[in-house]
């Protein structure tokens, strides 16, 4: 009877899960892909700048237009709990499908980080030209917890494709598929969270 107790207890042991471990395991990872996460901000950024100072052709340029059009038109009549489920919803499936959709040779993570950085660049150009430098200022706060999800995700989704060129491919796509998981519930979520409870209140009640 004591025999089976220390093996039921074992066995339960064996399963438990402990936040804390977890948490460092996830940080640990992070660590290890800092180059990915560096190489998803700098083409963040690059291409900000690029979208930013150089406009694109007038037929890219229409239907980006056309496409914030039919955003406002659509969360106008947002309240702020509408407007909070929408912004995370958002996050939500970009921060999943850069991540996750990064398995291909990193390709759509590439692109998706590229097209993000040159379009908010391009919105931001645009809010300068009718509002002034100073709208950058107000425009800081909606990414404060936002743009680091989005980067750790596409950092994460860049390094993801590189499981084809490791020796044990198998292996690799295991351990970066298991460690995203970890990573994207427990700190893209809560980070896309926060983000989307402090955008969705500042464009409520702040414009």
């Amino acid at each position: 009877m004591k025999i089976k107790e220390k093996t039921k207890s074992k066995g339960m042991m064996k399963f438990s899960f402990n936040l804390n471990k977890e948490y460092n395991q996830a940080f640990s990872y992070i660590k290890e892909s800092e180059k990915f996460i560096y190489a998803a901000i700098i083409l963040f950024f690059g291409f900000f700048l690029l979208g930013f100072f150089i406009h694109p052709p007038e037929i890219l340029s229409n239907q980006f237009l056309k496409f914030l059009a039919e955003l406002i038109e659509k969360t106008k009549n947002f309240n702020g709990y509408e407007l909070m489920g929408y912004i995370f919803l958002n996050n939500f499936l970009s921060s999943l499908q850069g991540m996750f959709f990064g398995f291909f040779f990193g390709v759509y993570s590439f692109v998706a980080i590229v097209f993000n950085g040159y379009f908010v660049g391009f919105v931001s150009s645009l809010s300068v030209k009718s509002m002034g430098v100073l709208v950058l200022w107000r425009l800081l706060p909606h990414g404060i917890f936002e743009l680091p999800a989005i980067f750790i995700s596409f950092g994460l989704g860049l390094k993801f494709g590189t499981f084809i060129f490791k020796k044990k491919k198998f292996e690799s796509f295991s351990y970066y598929l298991f460690n995203n998981v970890r990573i994207f519930l427990l700190i893209i979520l809560p980070l896309l969270i926060i983000a989307a409870l402090i955008e969705g209140f500042l464009i409520a009640f702040f414009g």
